[in-house]
């Protein structure tokens, strides 16, 4: 087994199509680091000194001070109580304008991030390594190497399993790689900006850079169990296209739950639970709805129950793979 490996390796090392796509599985997470760092740069003193300068314009515009005065005669319009202490400072905040009505900028937010960004980069980096897995073995069958590799070793559960090990190690170890840099990267930022960057969120960010690592070398896996059994990257390709496609438009028609959605468990699975939207009875919208928590429209669903619905998929492509490659004729 270990001189398989060492095979499957160097072969791996020898797709270009294959490197390419690893190392497209790199480049692209840092360049949707290096924009999204970009785009939630603080203004810069030239910008802070231009705002300033737009307040102050405005502040001396005759129609403001006009506002103001009447805000300070009748404050009871503008919802302040005319006995209020403070008249002059509430009426000032209502009416003057702010530095943020001129300069507007998104502050980087590792929260948000968790459940925005970086849900799509594990998706960019899982969709990459499956190409990358399907691109592998999918040479072999179309040169027709296939069979010379088994004159050297017969046993076809090995040889399956040796290159499964390859793809998914390999699969595993560069996501984790890619990932926890993402968010070490992120939180680095967060931090030389003095934006809430505690230990605790950066763990809870490495975490799902870990459960991410999962998914994406289980999604390498995947796509290398089914071009196993198709023998073809086109039609392994279209498969999965069309499930993706067609597969969730069916659970959209049939009226099934989100918690059936291929996204709401891959969301789960990376983030340790995903809330989902599911229809309450009519019951819920009279004079008296139904006590407990039959009238929540939000559900959350487990990372566990996420990962026995990703992994039976993985299991029956998996077993079919095998079955198939140790029963069917090798040309």
């Amino acid at each position: 087994m270990k001189r398989l490996l060492h095979v499957e390796l160097t072969r791996l090392r020898w797709r270009r199509a294959v490197l390419l796509l690893l190392l497209a599985a790199v480049a692209l997470p840092i360049l949707f680091g290096v924009a999204r760092v970009l785009g939630t740069r603080p203004p810069s003193a030239e910008e802070l000194v231009r705002v300033d300068q737009q307040v102050a314009e405005e502040t001396a515009r005759p129609y403001v001070q006009k506002e103001l005065e009447r805000c300070l005669t009748k404050p009871q319009r503008y919802g302040i109580d005319a006995d209020a202490t403070d008249l002059q400072a509430q009426c000032e905040s209502n009416v003057l304008p702010r530095p943020e009505w001129f300069s507007y900028y998104e502050t980087l937010d590792l929260v948000q991030e968790r459940d925005e960004t970086g849900l799509a980069v594990v998706a960019l980096v899982s969709v990459l390594l499956l190409l990358a897995g399907t691109t592998l073995v999918g040479h072999d069958w179309n040169s027709g190497s296939m069979s010379n590799q088994l004159l050297f070793e017969s046993r076809r559960t090995r040889v399956w399993t040796a290159k499964a090990l390859v793809v998914f190690s390999v699969s595993l170890l560069l996501s984790l790689v890619v990932f926890s840099g993402y968010w070490l990267a992120l939180w680095a930022v967060a931090r030389s900006r003095d934006l809430p960057a505690t230990t605790g969120i950066l763990v809870d960010c490495l975490q799902d850079g870990l459960r991410g690592a999962l998914v994406a070398g289980g999604a390498a896996l995947g796509g290398y169990a089914l071009t196993m059994l198709f023998r073809s990257t086109v039609a392994t390709l279209g498969v999965l296209f069309a499930v993706a496609v067609a597969g969730g438009a069916l659970i959209g028609v049939l009226g099934i739950d989100e918690q059936f959605q291929p996204q709401t468990n891959i969301a789960a699975v990376i983030l340790d639970g995903a809330s989902y939207y599911v229809p309450v009875p009519e019951e819920c919208f009279g004079p008296r709805p139904p006590t407990g928590d039959v009238c929540d429209e939000q559900k959350v669903l487990p990372a566990t129950n996420g990962s026995i619905y990703l992994g039976s998929f993985l299991v029956l492509a998996g077993a079919a793979s095998v079955l198939s490659f140790r029963r069917r004729d090798v040309p």
